[in-house]
């Protein structure tokens, strides 16, 4: 891992896991996207309506408000299946988890990843309080991921690999768990035009979700370099009231994209 990379981890790990602290201070679940949009509550990060179905929240019996720290909603256009096992690539607090364990079942699994300290802890918190027995949480970097080949049946990531400074390793790393045919879904930020050096070299730009944003056309060609196949943008939305806009600044957008890891042969 090169320096840039670990100064670069190191900048999202104290941001995230200020967040996870923020949130069990207060002794609830809401938390800073890390984002910069700010709501009438002095609460700052997107509500978790503007992304995900009412009644799929409701149904996890648990405050989700604030609970997102993501752009979007994968689990919607990943079609998962009972028994599936399915993996989420910086998990988070795990809302997108406990979601996909919905759909899976009990004779499912799902896997959260995230090299935050916090937010595992503030996870496996919620999950021990929903008695949330198919899920499970593990520390590690998305770029070296803690799980063995051809796994998992789906991949999922909300908002996160934007934040890699190694995105094509994180596309490796997914395509290498994936069982052949599996499938991948993601939520991101991605962005229309080039960033001034000044932002890339900027590390709260980075854990801000804005700094390591890169074109959708060069999201989908890492994805396809990996060895994905069949990878189409589902559809994107203005990201201004997700990550806001600076003057001067191309424009970001919240991104879905889906994907597949080719079967054998082919």
């Amino acid at each position: 891992m090169s320096e840039r990379t670990r100064t670069i981890h190191e900048a999202v790990r104290q941001r995230y896991g200020a967040a996870a602290k923020a949130a069990a201070s207060k002794g609830r679940t809401r938390a800073s996207c890390g984002c910069g949009c700010q709501h009438s509550d002095g609460a700052t990060g997107p509500a978790v309506e503007t992304f995900y179905d009412p009644g799929r929240l409701a149904e996890l019996g648990i405050d989700t408000s604030g609970l997102s720290m993501g752009c979007g909603d994968p689990v919607a256009i990943a079609g998962l299946k009972a028994g599936e096992t399915v993996l989420d690539l910086g998990s988070g607090a795990g809302l997108d988890c406990f979601l996909a364990g919905q759909r899976v079942g009990e004779g499912g699994r799902v896997i959260g990843v995230d090299f935050t300290v916090e937010q595992v802890e503030r996870a496996n918190e919620i999950s021990a309080g929903m008695g949330a027995r198919n899920v499970e949480f593990r520390m590690g970097p998305i770029e070296a991921l803690p799980v063995e080949d051809d796994s998992v049946d789906v991949v999922i990531s909300n908002c996160v690999i934007s934040l890699s400074p190694d995105k094509p390793s994180v596309f490796r790393e997914a395509l290498r768990v994936l069982k052949p045919g599996g499938r991948m879904s993601l939520s991101d930020i991605v962005v229309e035009g080039e960033f001034p050096p000044a932002v890339r070299a900027d590390l709260d730009k980075w854990a801000a979700c804005v700094g390591g944003a890169v074109e959708a056309e060069s999201y989908v060609a890492m994805m396809k370099e990996a060895g994905f196949v069949d990878v189409r943008v589902v559809d994107r939305a203005d990201a201004e009231g997700i990550v806001g806009r600076e003057e001067g600044m191309p424009r970001l957008f919240s991104a879905r994209v889906t994907a597949r890891k080719p079967v054998s042969g082919g």
